[in-house]
């Protein structure tokens, strides 16, 4: 009962941490800066620079129609235009991109960004495919001052790229990257998908992504402008080219070579909608395990601890807490010994769960679902422990980072950069 005791005061006191020390990581306020045009820094309507957006596409000509036009569609003050790099796809994407671009400007104005459509080159050999589709699309990209990397599941509201861009330029920044909304719409979606993003924060705290000083580098692979010459200047895709977490592994790279000449920014928006569906626990489990095991850098010994520190973290709390409760009744009250260690170990949980499930608030209220989703948090977390055990068994019998029918071949922990700070 004691060491039950020491070790559930020890998980509440690690709460405490996380929600007053940790990065804020549970807090959803790091939205896009933004500014007026005509403020120093601030480029007018008529004097944005360039951009060029690149969009990796693999088997994506069931999405593209939410998508590519939202993309196509942005009233941007300054030369853009969209590569859609077609990565080896086997279902007409190329073609139905062409017939949205087409579709795009018959009101009998010209679309807001020209599309042009590449067919990639096969993956040579150390390049992870996203990577490489970036890379194509990078060398088509022409003379554009920003390359906006986004995934094809990606929906824009009105005047996004000129947020990103005003972000950009305001804080002389080399990365702005945005976390999309993602869908919510089934059972597993609304259970899990929150739960991704929230695990995510707390890996990479925004804030301190956010801190020029900071270590913590991070970024969204779904929406990355990035400026181009900050991307040369660091060594290009080439320095990342195996990763199989890219957007991580870009944001590290730029981290690392822009200070000080200028940050690098990551946070959370409401503009963006990933439109990918994930309507049943497998494309959930699917989406976590094909990287889970290559951010532990494939160490068994990672592993181990990473699940020991969930279990603590997220199942030792409420179990306490049900354990101690049981216990008290069993002792009819907390007269005795045994009764007020019982009182202890329940009150111990109670506050450990408490804390937790105040820290996933924040998440839910931005994805506007009930907060009394909140305390089955520990739920969430062990189905999270699972994928992550199944992501490692996965890069044991050789599927690890499968993906469309494509397996990424394992690299050394280099290409992905260093362990994520905790």
């Amino acid at each position: 009962m004691h060491v039950a005791i020491a070790a559930t005061v020890l998980a509440a006191a690690a709460w405490v941490y996380l929600l007053a020390g940790h990065g804020g990581f549970w807090h959803t306020d790091q939205r896009l800066p933004t500014g007026q045009p005509g403020r120093p820094g601030q480029p007018s309507p008529a004097a944005l620079p360039g951009v060029v957006a690149i969009v990796p596409a693999r088997d994506e000509a069931g999405i593209l129609a939410e998508t590519l036009p939202s993309l196509l569609a942005q009233a941007y003050h300054g030369s853009f235009d969209v590569v859609l790099v077609d990565d080896d796809s086997s279902d007409g994407t190329a073609s139905v991109a062409a017939v949205l671009g087409g579709a795009a400007g018959r009101d009998g104005h010209p679309p807001a960004g020209r599309l042009r459509i590449m067919s990639g080159a096969p993956t040579p050999p150390g390049w992870a495919g996203k990577v490489w589709a970036m890379e194509q699309g990078l060398r088509a990209a022409g003379t554009a001052e920003y390359v906006l990397f986004t995934d094809a599941d990606i929906g824009y509201a009105p005047g996004t790229v000129t947020g990103l861009v005003r972000a950009a330029e305001a804080g002389s920044r080399v990365l702005v990257s945005q976390m999309a909304l993602l869908r919510v719409g089934t059972f597993w979606e609304r259970l899990l998908v929150p739960a991704f993003v929230y695990f995510f924060a707390q890996l990479y705290p925004f804030r301190r992504v956010n801190r020029p000083g900071a270590r913590t580098a991070a970024a969204a692979g779904g929406c990355m402008l990035v400026r181009r010459r900050a991307l040369a200047e660091a060594g290009g895709l080439e320095r990342i080219r195996g990763a199989r977490i890219d957007d991580v592994a870009l944001g590290r790279l730029l981290k690392k070579c822009a200070q000080p000449a200028g940050g690098c920014w990551l946070g959370l928006s409401t503009e963006l909608r990933s439109r990918r569906p994930y309507p049943a626990l497998r494309d959930v489990w699917d989406m976590v395990a094909r990287s889970a095991y290559t951010q532990l850098r494939y160490s068994p010994a990672a592993l181990a601890g990473t699940i020991a520190g969930l279990a603590w973290l997220y199942l030792l709390p409420p179990a306490a807490a049900a354990a101690g409760l049981a216990s008290l009744v069993a002792a009819a009250g907390p007269a005795s010994g045994a009764g007020r260690a019982a009182a202890w170990l329940t009150a111990a949980g109670v506050a450990g769960w408490a804390a937790m499930s105040v820290s996933y608030l924040p998440m839910l209220r931005l994805y506007r679902l009930s907060p009394l989703r909140a305390p089955f948090l520990p739920v969430i977390a062990a189905l999270y422990a699972a994928m992550t055990a199944d992501s490692a068994r996965r890069h044991y019998r050789g599927r690890g980072g499968e993906w469309k029918g494509r397996t990424i071949p394992a690299t050394s922990p280099r290409a992905d950069g260093p362990a994520a700070p905790r």
